[in-house]
């Protein structure tokens, strides 16, 4: 996917907790948790510090630790995998992103992702369904809706990362607009609501399922796996 220039500093007011970030800074996150916080950190100035920071205290750490007992054929087996031809059944070339307004930016965390076409979700709101190379089956999604619109009053079988990448939402716990971070699992249940005056997009990863109000809601959420 074509990058496109950075974008000025935003007015970020929501981050990733410090244990989030850790997990992030020591790969212990599922590739679509990975991908959201990395599209954050791209746009974060203080949470690129702080991962900074946390690698290098992990760095510290394992230089105290007693040398592993490595196998004798051990360099050789890793130069055979780089030396080795491409998987032919791995992702073919990424889709380029769906079209985004102006001042919009494609996250370069999803330049590998391939993305849908937005498809229609209800009045005034579209989504896209993202695949990311190494991880075919992680549940990330990009949602669109317009100003003034919503999704339905919801929850969490597990967890959602969500990161704003334009416009703005209130989902009555707090206001979130570009480049804001929002964690939700079962303890939270809200509604996002777009402000008046933009659309708003978001990328977004579940672990588990959004757990909708009333039959409908559920409904149109299983069509598209949410």
């Amino acid at each position: 996917m074509t990058e496109v220039p950075t974008m000025e500093p935003l007015d970020i007011r929501h981050h990733p907790a410090d244990d989030l970030l850790l997990d992030h800074a020591s790969g212990a996150l599922s590739a679509g948790m990975r991908a959201v916080v990395a599209t954050h950190l791209e746009l974060c100035p203080a949470c690129q510090a702080q991962v900074a920071a946390l690698r290098a205290v992990g760095g510290t750490l394992l230089d105290d630790e007693p040398a592993a007992d490595m196998r004798d054929d051990a360099l050789a087996r890793v130069l055979a995998r780089i030396d080795s031809p491409a998987d032919p059944a791995a992702p073919r070339k990424a889709n380029p992103p769906p079209p985004l307004p102006a001042g919009a930016v494609w996250p370069r965390a999803l330049r590998d992702a391939s993305a849908t076409r937005w498809r229609w979700l209800g009045p005034g709101m579209r989504w896209s369904r993202v695949t990311l190379p190494d991880a075919p089956e992680a549940n990330v999604f990009l949602l669109r809706i317009g100003p003034g619109k919503y999704l339905p009053p919801h929850t969490h079988t597990g967890t959602e990362l969500t990161q704003i990448i334009y416009g703005r939402f209130h989902d009555g716990r707090a206001l979130f607009g570009p480049g804001d971070f929002d964690l939700a699992d079962g303890a939270v249940h809200h509604q996002p609501v777009v402000q008046d005056g933009s659309e708003c997009i978001c990328v977004a990863a579940v672990d588990g399922k959004l757990a909708f109000d009333g039959l409908i809601a559920r409904w149109f959420g299983s069509l598209v796996a949410m």
